[in-house]
């Protein structure tokens, strides 16, 4: 793992409108901004559909999954949370997204237990304003090497 103040960048990745749609039916959000692009052309400030915040969000786990590379004997990870969470500018329908990551604070526990914060920024490209930015907590439960025999 790299040292505390390192950063990495995920590659960038498109948000579509099958993206939003798939997540409004996962979540029952089908407001228009999201899923009416003719509606939300004419009725928002957006020129056209956003995708929900939460969508935004919840694309931090495949972004870190292809970006961050895994801790040495890591068995499985989990979200812990979320510190300082904002959803700062929409993400349109259309627009590539990135996430920048850098590591905050390592934790080791007594109980195997790893605990990562990464600050993490979701970049719109195109945009000075990110979609959000956030303190991203994440365990991960490291398998203790097997004694020799």
């Amino acid at each position: 793992m790299a040292g505390v103040g390192s950063e990495i960048t995920s590659p960038w990745r498109i948000v579509t409108q099958q993206m939003i749609n798939l997540f409004a039916d996962a979540t029952d959000d089908h407001q228009f901004i999201h899923c009416d692009p003719e509606r939300a052309a004419a009725e928002t400030p957006f020129g056209g559909t956003i995708a929900h915040g939460f969508l935004t969000l919840s694309l931090l786990s495949a972004m870190a999954y292809e970006t961050i590379p895994p801790l040495e004997g890591a068995g499985m990870g989990i979200n812990q949370g979320f510190e300082n969470l904002k959803f700062v500018a929409p993400v349109k329908t259309g627009v590539r997204i990135r996430t920048k990551f850098v590591l905050a604070d390592v934790k080791v526990r007594p109980s195997g237990w790893i605990q990562v914060a990464h600050e993490v920024t979701i970049e719109i490209e195109g945009s000075k304003k990110p979609a959000l930015t956030a303190r991203w907590l994440t365990l991960t439960m490291v398998e203790p090497e097997k004694a020799t025999g």
